[in-house]
Protein backbone atom coordinates (compact mmCIF):
# COMPACT_ATOMS: atom_id res chain seq x y z
CA UNK A 1 0.00 0.00 0.00
CA UNK A 2 1.13 3.35 -1.06
CA UNK A 3 -0.34 6.30 0.99
CA UNK A 4 1.57 8.70 -0.61
CA UNK A 5 4.64 8.73 -3.25
CA UNK A 6 6.34 12.34 -3.84
CA UNK A 7 7.70 13.53 -7.73
CA UNK A 8 11.52 14.31 -7.63
CA UNK A 9 12.64 15.70 -11.14
CA UNK A 10 15.47 13.22 -11.76
CA UNK A 11 17.83 15.68 -13.23
CA UNK A 12 17.84 17.74 -9.89
CA UNK A 13 19.93 15.61 -7.77
CA UNK A 14 19.25 17.37 -4.36
CA UNK A 15 16.19 17.66 -4.71
CA UNK A 16 16.10 13.18 -5.44
CA UNK A 17 18.10 13.32 -2.51
CA UNK A 18 15.72 15.20 -0.48
CA UNK A 19 13.24 13.16 -0.88
CA UNK A 20 14.28 10.27 -0.23
CA UNK A 21 14.85 11.49 3.20
CA UNK A 22 11.15 12.67 3.57
CA UNK A 23 8.52 10.73 4.55
CA UNK A 24 6.40 9.94 1.62
CA UNK A 25 5.94 6.25 1.28
CA UNK A 26 7.72 6.25 -2.24
CA UNK A 27 9.51 8.75 -4.83
CA UNK A 28 8.33 9.14 -8.01
CA UNK A 29 11.77 9.83 -10.06
CA UNK A 30 9.91 12.00 -12.86
CA UNK A 31 11.20 12.54 -16.34
CA UNK A 32 7.84 13.88 -17.45
CA UNK A 33 6.24 17.44 -17.05
CA UNK A 34 8.96 18.42 -14.29
CA UNK A 35 11.74 17.95 -16.64
CA UNK A 36 12.98 20.58 -19.47
CA UNK A 37 12.63 19.35 -22.81
CA UNK A 38 16.36 20.74 -22.99
CA UNK A 39 17.32 18.24 -19.76
CA UNK A 40 15.73 15.50 -20.69
CA UNK A 41 18.99 13.70 -21.58
CA UNK A 42 20.03 14.33 -18.53
CA UNK A 43 17.16 13.05 -16.48
CA UNK A 44 17.39 9.70 -17.89
CA UNK A 45 21.17 9.36 -17.71
CA UNK A 46 20.88 10.30 -14.38
CA UNK A 47 18.83 7.03 -13.56
CA UNK A 48 21.22 4.97 -13.35
CA UNK A 49 23.31 6.99 -10.47
CA UNK A 50 20.04 7.42 -8.66
CA UNK A 51 18.82 3.77 -8.76
CA UNK A 52 22.42 2.18 -7.77
CA UNK A 53 22.12 4.14 -4.38
CA UNK A 54 21.50 3.04 -1.20
CA UNK A 55 18.03 3.76 -0.39
CA UNK A 56 15.24 3.28 2.32
CA UNK A 57 11.74 3.53 0.04
CA UNK A 58 10.65 2.50 -3.34
CA UNK A 59 11.61 4.70 -6.26
CA UNK A 60 9.36 4.30 -9.67
CA UNK A 61 10.34 6.38 -12.55
CA UNK A 62 7.70 8.30 -14.66
CA UNK A 63 8.29 8.35 -18.16
CA UNK A 64 7.91 10.40 -20.86
CA UNK A 65 4.45 9.21 -23.21
CA UNK A 66 3.84 6.54 -25.73
CA UNK A 67 3.50 9.53 -28.52
CA UNK A 68 6.57 11.16 -27.66
CA UNK A 69 10.59 10.70 -29.03
CA UNK A 70 11.51 10.05 -25.55
CA UNK A 71 9.17 6.88 -24.40
CA UNK A 72 11.37 4.13 -25.50
CA UNK A 73 14.44 5.10 -24.37
CA UNK A 74 13.25 6.23 -21.54
CA UNK A 75 11.34 3.00 -20.70
CA UNK A 76 14.61 1.11 -21.37
CA UNK A 77 16.74 3.45 -19.22
CA UNK A 78 14.15 2.64 -16.67
CA UNK A 79 14.27 -0.95 -16.78
CA UNK A 80 18.19 -1.06 -17.17
CA UNK A 81 18.47 0.89 -13.37
CA UNK A 82 16.16 -1.33 -11.76
CA UNK A 83 13.20 1.02 -11.28
CA UNK A 84 11.00 -0.69 -8.58
CA UNK A 85 8.04 0.19 -11.00
CA UNK A 86 7.60 2.57 -14.08
CA UNK A 87 4.95 5.19 -14.70
CA UNK A 88 3.27 5.33 -18.14
CA UNK A 89 1.02 8.48 -18.18
CA UNK A 90 -1.69 9.18 -20.29
CA UNK A 91 -2.19 5.50 -21.43
CA UNK A 92 -5.04 4.98 -23.76
CA UNK A 93 -5.52 1.52 -25.18
CA UNK A 94 -4.18 -1.92 -24.16
CA UNK A 95 -1.57 -2.44 -27.21
CA UNK A 96 0.50 0.07 -25.22
CA UNK A 97 0.46 -1.53 -21.98
CA UNK A 98 1.79 -4.91 -24.09
CA UNK A 99 4.38 -3.06 -26.25
CA UNK A 100 5.57 -1.64 -22.41
CA UNK A 101 5.43 -5.24 -20.71
CA UNK A 102 7.57 -6.94 -23.62
CA UNK A 103 10.25 -4.14 -24.05
CA UNK A 104 10.56 -4.39 -20.10
CA UNK A 105 10.85 -7.83 -19.99
CA UNK A 106 13.46 -8.11 -22.58
CA UNK A 107 15.41 -5.50 -20.33
CA UNK A 108 14.96 -7.77 -17.29
CA UNK A 109 16.48 -10.75 -19.07
CA UNK A 110 19.21 -8.83 -20.13
CA UNK A 111 19.84 -7.49 -16.40
CA UNK A 112 19.34 -11.53 -15.04
CA UNK A 113 16.31 -10.22 -12.79
CA UNK A 114 13.22 -12.46 -11.96
CA UNK A 115 10.47 -11.66 -14.99
CA UNK A 116 7.85 -9.22 -13.51
CA UNK A 117 10.61 -7.85 -10.82
CA UNK A 118 9.82 -4.11 -12.32
CA UNK A 119 5.99 -2.80 -12.36
CA UNK A 120 4.07 -0.99 -14.78
CA UNK A 121 1.86 1.70 -13.22
CA UNK A 122 -0.57 3.22 -16.18
CA UNK A 123 -1.76 6.86 -14.94
CA UNK A 124 -5.25 7.51 -17.18
CA UNK A 125 -5.54 11.34 -17.66
CA UNK A 126 -7.47 10.88 -20.85
CA UNK A 127 -11.35 10.07 -22.00
CA UNK A 128 -9.86 7.44 -23.90
CA UNK A 129 -7.92 5.83 -21.17
CA UNK A 130 -10.92 5.62 -18.71
CA UNK A 131 -13.36 4.20 -21.73
CA UNK A 132 -10.97 1.26 -21.86
CA UNK A 133 -9.99 1.04 -18.31
CA UNK A 134 -10.30 -2.49 -17.90
CA UNK A 135 -9.57 -3.37 -21.19
CA UNK A 136 -6.07 -1.92 -20.62
CA UNK A 137 -5.37 -3.01 -16.65
CA UNK A 138 -5.77 -6.79 -17.42
CA UNK A 139 -3.67 -6.22 -20.77
CA UNK A 140 0.01 -7.13 -17.82
CA UNK A 141 0.40 -9.13 -14.85
CA UNK A 142 2.90 -6.19 -13.52
CA UNK A 143 0.08 -3.72 -13.35
CA UNK A 144 -0.72 -4.12 -9.74
CA UNK A 145 -2.55 -0.68 -9.41
CA UNK A 146 -3.00 2.30 -11.44
CA UNK A 147 -2.84 6.00 -11.18
CA UNK A 148 -5.47 9.27 -12.17
CA UNK A 149 -4.46 12.17 -13.42
CA UNK A 150 -6.77 15.32 -12.87
CA UNK A 151 -4.95 17.71 -14.23
CA UNK A 152 -4.64 16.66 -17.79
CA UNK A 153 -7.94 14.97 -17.37
CA UNK A 154 -9.62 18.48 -16.82
CA UNK A 155 -7.99 19.42 -20.11
CA UNK A 156 -9.05 16.81 -22.02
CA UNK A 157 -12.56 17.08 -21.30
CA UNK A 158 -12.43 20.82 -21.07
CA UNK A 159 -13.40 20.28 -17.54
CA UNK A 160 -13.36 23.66 -15.03
CA UNK A 161 -13.68 21.92 -11.97
CA UNK A 162 -14.37 23.83 -8.57
CA UNK A 163 -12.35 23.47 -5.06
CA UNK A 164 -13.40 20.02 -3.76
CA UNK A 165 -13.59 18.34 -7.57
CA UNK A 166 -16.51 17.20 -7.36
CA UNK A 167 -16.47 17.29 -11.27
CA UNK A 168 -13.98 14.55 -11.55
CA UNK A 169 -16.05 12.48 -8.99
CA UNK A 170 -17.79 10.15 -11.96
CA UNK A 171 -14.15 9.29 -13.36
CA UNK A 172 -12.39 8.66 -10.48
CA UNK A 173 -14.88 6.48 -9.01
CA UNK A 174 -14.80 4.82 -13.23
CA UNK A 175 -10.76 3.81 -11.98
CA UNK A 176 -11.96 2.47 -8.79
CA UNK A 177 -14.51 0.08 -10.50
CA UNK A 178 -12.30 -0.91 -12.77
CA UNK A 179 -9.50 -1.86 -10.87
CA UNK A 180 -11.77 -3.89 -8.54
CA UNK A 181 -13.04 -5.57 -11.58
CA UNK A 182 -9.83 -6.59 -12.78
CA UNK A 183 -8.42 -7.85 -9.33
CA UNK A 184 -5.77 -5.07 -8.58
CA UNK A 185 -5.38 -2.82 -5.72
CA UNK A 186 -6.95 0.49 -5.44
CA UNK A 187 -5.73 3.25 -7.84
CA UNK A 188 -3.58 6.26 -6.48
CA UNK A 189 -5.29 9.68 -7.30
CA UNK A 190 -3.50 12.93 -8.82
CA UNK A 191 -1.85 15.25 -6.99
CA UNK A 192 -3.18 18.64 -5.97
CA UNK A 193 -1.55 21.42 -7.37
CA UNK A 194 -2.74 24.35 -5.39
CA UNK A 195 0.58 24.62 -2.50
CA UNK A 196 -0.86 26.95 -0.48
CA UNK A 197 -4.27 25.14 -0.02
CA UNK A 198 -3.35 22.61 2.55
CA UNK A 199 -7.00 22.54 3.84
CA UNK A 200 -8.18 21.54 0.21
CA UNK A 201 -5.98 19.30 0.31
CA UNK A 202 -7.15 17.73 3.29
CA UNK A 203 -10.73 17.94 1.65
CA UNK A 204 -9.82 16.31 -1.72
CA UNK A 205 -8.05 13.58 -0.18
CA UNK A 206 -10.19 12.42 2.51
CA UNK A 207 -13.08 12.48 -0.75
CA UNK A 208 -10.10 10.02 -2.56
CA UNK A 209 -10.19 7.93 0.56
CA UNK A 210 -14.00 7.51 1.04
CA UNK A 211 -14.14 6.44 -2.77
CA UNK A 212 -12.11 3.85 -2.68
CA UNK A 213 -8.30 5.11 -3.58
CA UNK A 214 -5.43 3.88 -1.51
CA UNK A 215 -3.58 7.03 -1.42
CA UNK A 216 -2.23 10.30 -3.55
CA UNK A 217 0.67 11.18 -5.25
CA UNK A 218 2.74 14.91 -3.93
CA UNK A 219 4.63 17.54 -5.56
CA UNK A 220 5.78 19.25 -2.46
CA UNK A 221 7.01 18.17 1.30
CA UNK A 222 4.12 20.20 2.72
CA UNK A 223 1.79 17.84 1.66
CA UNK A 224 3.00 14.71 2.71
CA UNK A 225 2.23 14.52 6.02
CA UNK A 226 -1.73 15.36 5.25
CA UNK A 227 -1.90 12.57 2.47
CA UNK A 228 -0.21 10.53 5.29
CA UNK A 229 -2.57 11.37 7.49
CA UNK A 230 -5.82 11.09 5.62
CA UNK A 231 -4.86 6.96 4.35
CA UNK A 232 -3.73 5.88 6.96
CA UNK A 233 -6.83 4.75 9.90
CA UNK A 234 -7.07 6.27 13.31
CA UNK A 235 -6.35 4.50 16.62
CA UNK A 236 -10.27 5.22 16.87
CA UNK A 237 -10.91 3.29 13.38
CA UNK A 238 -8.92 0.62 13.96
CA UNK A 239 -10.17 -0.13 17.96
CA UNK A 240 -13.72 -0.15 16.16
CA UNK A 241 -12.65 -2.17 13.67
CA UNK A 242 -11.08 -4.44 16.02
CA UNK A 243 -13.95 -4.84 18.00
CA UNK A 244 -16.55 -5.26 14.94
CA UNK A 245 -14.07 -8.08 13.91
CA UNK A 246 -14.03 -9.92 17.30
CA UNK A 247 -17.47 -9.82 17.94
CA UNK A 248 -18.89 -10.77 14.53
CA UNK A 249 -16.45 -14.01 14.42
CA UNK A 250 -17.56 -14.86 17.88
CA UNK A 251 -21.00 -14.51 16.81
CA UNK A 252 -20.22 -16.49 13.40
CA UNK A 253 -18.57 -18.96 15.74
CA UNK A 254 -22.34 -19.47 17.20
CA UNK A 255 -24.16 -20.12 13.94
CA UNK A 256 -24.87 -15.81 13.95
CA UNK A 257 -24.19 -13.78 11.08
CA UNK A 258 -26.26 -10.92 11.96
CA UNK A 259 -25.29 -9.05 15.11
CA UNK A 260 -25.80 -5.39 17.44
CA UNK A 261 -21.86 -3.99 18.15
CA UNK A 262 -22.47 -1.10 19.96
CA UNK A 263 -25.08 0.91 18.30
CA UNK A 264 -24.10 -0.90 14.71
CA UNK A 265 -25.80 -3.47 13.10
CA UNK A 266 -22.74 -5.61 11.40
CA UNK A 267 -23.28 -8.62 8.99
CA UNK A 268 -20.75 -9.90 6.54
CA UNK A 269 -20.26 -6.79 4.16
CA UNK A 270 -19.77 -4.69 7.74
CA UNK A 271 -17.50 -7.20 8.75
CA UNK A 272 -15.18 -7.20 5.55
CA UNK A 273 -14.81 -3.60 5.81
CA UNK A 274 -13.41 -3.81 9.44
CA UNK A 275 -11.53 -6.45 7.97
CA UNK A 276 -10.00 -4.56 5.09
CA UNK A 277 -9.08 -1.48 7.80
CA UNK A 278 -7.18 -4.02 9.70
CA UNK A 279 -5.37 -5.22 6.93
CA UNK A 280 -4.52 -1.83 5.83
CA UNK A 281 -2.95 -1.56 9.74
CA UNK A 282 -0.86 -4.71 9.30
CA UNK A 283 0.85 -3.31 5.71
CA UNK A 284 1.49 0.08 7.39
CA UNK A 285 2.69 -1.40 10.62
CA UNK A 286 3.46 1.42 13.47
CA UNK A 287 2.58 4.19 11.52
CA UNK A 288 -1.02 3.01 12.01
CA UNK A 289 -3.50 4.45 14.95
CA UNK A 290 -0.32 6.83 15.89
CA UNK A 291 -2.70 9.51 15.69
CA UNK A 292 -3.93 9.07 19.22
CA UNK A 293 -7.68 9.48 18.47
Amino acid sequence: MFRSMLFAPANHARRVEKAFQLDADAVILDLEDAVAESEKAKARAQLRIILAAPRTKPAFVRVNGFPTPHFHEDLLAAAAAVADGIILPKVETRDQLVIADWLVGEEEKKQGLKPGAILLIPHFETAAGIGKAVEILSASSRVRWAGFGGGDFTADLNLDPSRNERELAPYRAALVLASRQVGIEPPLDSAWTDLNDLDGLREVAEASRRAGFQGKRCIHPDQIAIVNHVFTPSARDIEKAENVVAAFDQAEASGNAAIRVGDAFVDYPVAARARRVLAIRDRLGASAGSDGE
